[in-house]
């Protein structure tokens, strides 16, 4: 988009919610600098993490496409240098390195107030007052999030989501915070600190919509998570499975005759299991690919998982 041409972010971290951040501000036309040492790389790339699973390999690749990559080595006066002149000529570092590094290269807070630029530096941490370290996994369960995803489950061992949801959000929220810090730089003509965490991320992102109000009820069903019949996800006859969203009257009704099923609108609303199974009977008689043929040219929010 290009919105953020001509502005230069150093990112400094590793693994997902600085690359996250530094990868937004590139797709909206920043020149983003990802520096690494070349002894000691991103886990996600090489090390524990890229050795564990290989999934890690291919996000450290789509969190870094729009970035540059300078490895240099951290113990070179030369590639320091090199390191200090790129931060004078930036207006963002996401800072992840650890303070004894920071001393080594010359960039820690004391350093970079003395440069007596405009320049905004951004660090991440766990959280404000709770932990010291912490993953996605703790900050879901921590936040009160993870009960929607365990409740009414009998396994013995559950494995987790995917996808690090806490992670993904405090990656964003590391990009807006940077852009304010870089907008306060800018106005006051100093450097300005931040420090956003992964818990209070997880809280102030995903509570809006699990509120400890909500958390109160003691239930862990609505309507977007499978309370009712026109919301849900359904097998199909080759065990795969389609996703129906169709919330809104009209899309019930042409969901509802396309399939042949008897159900009146306000029926999509209903609790009980019986339209529920009715669905799924309904659904289980296509495979994937005929209802995909079936559903062509209507509009009725169903698509192919």
């Amino acid at each position: 988009m290009g919105l953020l041409k001509g502005f230069t972010f150093l990112d400094l971290s590793h693994r997902l919610p600085g690359p996250l951040a530094g990868n937004l501000l590139g797709g909206l036309g920043a020149r983003v600098i990802k520096i690494e040492d070349k002894k000691i790389q991103d886990p996600f790339n090489e090390g524990l993490f890229s050795k564990m699973d290989e999934s890690f390999k291919e996000w450290y690749i789509h969190l870094n496409d729009k970035k540059e990559i300078q490895q240099i080595d951290f113990s070179n006066l030369e590639d320091q240098n090199h390191l200090l002149q790129l931060v004078k000529s930036s207006d963002g570092i996401i800072m992840g390195l650890p303070e004894k590094v920071r001393q080594k290269l010359h960039i820690t807070d004391e350093h970079l107030r003395a440069m007596n630029i405009p320049l905004a530096i951004i660090e991440l941490k766990a959280s404000k007052n709770d932990k010291s370290f912490m993953h996605d996994l703790n900050a879901l369960a921590l936040s009160g999030l993870l009960k929607l995803y365990v409740d009414g489950r009998k396994e013995k061992i559950i494995r987790p989501p995917f996808l690090p949801f806490s992670g993904i959000a405090f990656g964003q929220k590391v990009g807006m915070d940077l852009l304010a810090g870089v907008l306060k730089s800018k106005k006051e003509q100093t450097a300005t600190f931040i420090t956003t965490y992964l818990y209070e991320t997880t809280q102030e992102v995903f509570l809006p919509f699990w509120s400890k109000n909500l958390q109160k009820k003691e239930r862990t069903k609505f309507l977007h998570s499978g309370l009712y019949p026109c919301y849900c996800i359904y097998k199909t006859k080759d065990n795969k499975y389609v996703a129906l969203a169709a919330a809104e009257k009209r899309f019930w009704i042409e969901f509802c005759n396309l399939f042949d099923l008897n159900f009146s609108p306000e029926q999509r609303f209903e609790t009980k299991e019986m339209v529920f199974h009715e669905v799924a009977q309904k659904i289980s008689i296509y495979t994937q690919q005929e209802i995909h043929e079936k559903i062509k040219g209507h509009d009725i929010c169903l698509s192919l998982v």
